[in-house]
């Protein structure tokens, strides 16, 4: 018994000592995202199966940018309001946290991770986790032989 416990807590301790550099985030964020599954506070999961809407994130220099809603079209363009929620970026106690400022309100997102295909966000006000992946267009080219 007393060695399942210490080989528990030997694994425990090795992957919260194996934290991720948040600066390996920054190339990974800017691009088309959609979201996949929102796990809120109370740990109840909603998925999502279509988006009517997509967020397209924009990194313009290494502490701001911004973050603009898009609606695919059967175009394969996107239409949009041209509004943006402006946003700064800074790197504390080693997490990657997005600071966003409107005209109407104020929050912060947490990085959780971020890779080529998947974005994990944290909203530090509801504590609501997003998982978002890269946007892929639907491909309506119906060939038939």
């Amino acid at each position: 018994m007393i060695y399942k416990r210490l080989v528990i807590l030997i694994i425990t301790l090795l992957l919260f000592s194996c934290s991720k550099d948040p600066n390996e985030f920054l190339p990974h964020i800017s691009g088309y995202w959609e979201i996949d599954e929102v796990t809120l506070s109370d740990g109840t999961k909603k998925e999502y199966n279509f988006n009517d809407t997509i967020d397209y994130i924009e990194i313009t220099d290494s502490v701001s940018g911004f973050r603009r809603k898009l609606k695919p079209n059967l175009f394969g363009t996107f239409e949009t309001s041209q509004s943006e929620e402006n946003f700064s970026i800074k790197i504390e106690d080693d997490s990657l946290n997005i600071y966003y400022t409107t005209p109407y309100a104020s929050w912060k997102e947490t990085v959780l991770n971020a890779n080529e295909n998947q974005l994990l966000i944290r909203n530090n006000t509801n504590k609501d986790v997003y998982l978002y992946k890269r946007y892929e267009s639907l491909d309506l080219d119906l060939e038939t032989e």
